[in-house]
């Protein structure tokens, strides 16, 4: 499973020197986990009240060009990775006209109660939905 979203560079999303601002790419990059989550039936909100949470444990974002304003980007999301403790979201962020990569990212994401202990285990409710959405 994959999730796709597109979306425009505005002014406010540019720095300086006129190219997108690199905290930018990290909002897009949330968009796309939060709406994966939600493509299969994870409200965040309600996980919080069954005492999950998933924060990021781990980044690694590659900049490989940089987006200017008035582009439009597509921003994709899948699992590359999942383990009894983590799962890993790969995502990629390119230009829709061109197909020029931006961004290449890796989250792990872990699974904590609301006080912020770790999980042994990502929760099986979890788990189940996360396999699927890797076949």
């Amino acid at each position: 499973m994959k999730n796709i979203f597109e979306t425009n560079i505005y002014y406010a999303d540019t720095d300086a020197y006129g190219v997108v601002w690199h905290g930018a790419y990290l909002r897009w990059l949330e968009k796309g986990r939060c709406d994966f989550s939600e493509a299969l039936g994870f409200n965040l909100a309600e996980l919080v009240k069954q005492d999950i949470a998933l924060p990021v444990a781990n980044m690694n974002v590659k900049f490989k060009a940089s987006a200017k304003l008035n582009d439009v980007l597509i921003v994709e999301t899948w699992i590359s990775k999942l383990t009894p403790l983590c799962v890993t979201f790969s995502q990629s962020i390119k230009n829709k006209e061109t197909g020029l990569t931006y961004i290449l990212a890796d989250f792990d994401v872990v699974a904590v109660n609301n006080q912020g202990k770790l999980y042994r285990r990502i929760p099986e409710q979890l788990k189940i939905k996360l396999e699927e959405a890797m076949e």
